[in-house]
């Protein structure tokens, strides 16, 4: 594949020196419009690798929930059979085109394993020459802001807990994921039920569920993926979720042995399970499917960024905190999004705002739009730990975004494309990821491809 990376020429007092925190996919698209827009950039990664949260490792936390501050942080929350639950077409960054590639290893799958996403965040970062831009294995204590408006990074070599370096920036910006800290279902009586408790974050293998009763908490794509995978070797799988709104426990089409249960009433010593629907199970395993906490132990704002109930605030348009901006942002918060494109138009937006070719609006109008968007979540009776969730509004938001950066808006192919295979998920779970009925989008993603891998036009004519 072969690329133009254009350099848009600022002034040289426009360009800043900028720390991006952590080399996943958030931070590896920050990196690379930083650079093209001309700043200097060094991304800090903990890892030995790029990736984040898409290097797999079958190692897992000392503590299976995720709970004691003590454990040793174990990055990726990847299960080994993970599978996409996007297709490919729509994953990919705009001008770098998430395609199958004829080489030894890759997977060609529409909805590939999670290591071939990884192969590409690798192939992106060597097509943009991004690599070097990265110091790996060293990991961030502390991030602040100097009297002289200057940001401190302070970090270390993993393997030496001891020697802190201390280096000064124009700014910095936040990349490293939400999928490290899990958060946990509060449990009535959860103190004294005697079974096993573990997050998803911990699951790798079905192996250890063999013969267990397992009462399996959350509705979204790891539950829907991770029940069915434990039902081959569980005696019983029970799926505790909000959406089960029977009333009574339903046996899950096609399976003998998982039922679709409400929500969780209490739990007791005798090792029961009761559910709201009023039916109980004697379980010896409760996996926590329940999602993440924003989390930035490094980060000290005097104040001024809280985490609040999953509210990473206050934050204009869910990047810049008003009062530190530019010099202070975020990349990656949404969620129920198409994250690849969206961190793209996000790190493409701060990198000009940065170097001043595009103006952020005061801060008094700033905070009267975080105010509002606050009010209307109230209003609305949407819940606080939804604040970044974008499940029907995402491509306003990039619209918005892509508007500002005068740069085209989303593709019309892609959004069907995400809707539908949004529709996929929910009606055919097992099947969504082989099975599929647009192909006609594909052809249109394939001829907007075209602009960026010319060798495709080839592969086009030949198919038809």
């Amino acid at each position: 594949m072969t690329l133009l990376s254009p350099i848009i020429s600022m002034p040289q007092n426009s360009l800043k020196n900028v720390a991006v925190i952590g080399a996943g996919s958030a931070g590896l698209v920050t990196a690379r419009e930083l650079k093209r827009e001309g700043h200097i950039v060094v991304v800090f990664e903990r890892e030995n690798q790029l990736g984040g949260t898409w290097v797999y490792t079958p190692d897992t936390e000392s503590d299976p929930v995720g709970l004691d501050p003590t454990r040793k942080i174990v990055h990726s929350s990847l299960y080994s059979s993970l599978r996409v639950n996007l297709p490919r077409e729509v994953m990919g960054f705009r001008d770098y085109p998430f395609v199958a590639k004829k080489k030894p290893g890759r997977d060609p799958r529409r909805y590939p394993g999670h290591k071939e996403v990884l192969d590409y965040l690798n192939d992106f970062g060597v097509e943009f020459g991004l690599i070097g831009l990265v110091r790996f294995g060293m990991e961030v204590g502390y991030v602040g802001m100097l009297e002289n408006g200057k940001w401190k990074v302070s970090y270390r070599k993993r393997e030496n807990d001891d020697v802190f370096a201390n280096e000064e920036y124009d700014a910095v910006i936040i990349c490293n994921g939400h999928y490290a800290e899990p958060r946990i279902a509060d449990i009535p009586g959860i103190e004294v039920w005697p079974g096993k408790q573990i997050h998803s974050h911990n699951y790798r293998v079905p192996d250890p569920f063999r013969d267990q009763v397992v009462v399996l908490i959350g509705g979204a794509a790891s539950a829907t993926d991770i029940s069915r995978e434990i039902a081959e070797v569980a005696k019983e799988v029970h799926i505790s979720s909000r959406s089960a709104t029977s009333g009574v426990p339903v046996k899950l089409p096609g399976y003998d042995n998982i039922w679709l249960h409400n929500m969780i009433e209490a739990v007791g010593s005798d090792s029961g399970v009761n559910f709201q629907d009023g039916s109980k199970v004697v379980a010896d395993i409760i996996l926590h499917c329940t999602g993440y906490k924003y989390h930035f132990p490094f980060l000290e704002t005097n104040g001024i960024v809280t985490v609040d109930d999953n509210r990473v605030g206050p934050l204009y348009k869910h990047i810049f905190p008003p009062a530190l901006a530019p010099s202070l942002s975020f990349v990656g918060l949404p969620w129920k999004v198409i994250p690849f494109f969206l961190c793209e138009l996000q790190s493409k937006w701060i990198a000009g705002v940065l170097s001043g070719r595009i103006s952020l609006p005061s801060k008094e109008d700033m905070n009267v739009d975080i105010e509002a968007f606050y009010s209307f979540m109230e209003a609305a009776r949407i819940p606080k730990r939804y604040t970044h969730n974008m499940d029907d509004c995402q491509f306003e938001y990039d619209d918005w975004l892509a508007a500002e950066c005068g740069c085209t808006l989303s593709e019309e192919w892609r959004k069907q494309m995400y809707f539908i295979s949004r529709k996929n998920k929910k009606t055919l779970p097992e099947t969504y990821r082989d099975e599929w009925d647009d192909d006609d989008l594909i052809i249109q993603a394939h001829e907007d491809f075209v602009k960026y891998i010319p060798e495709l036009a080839q592969a086009q004519k030949l198919s038809r």
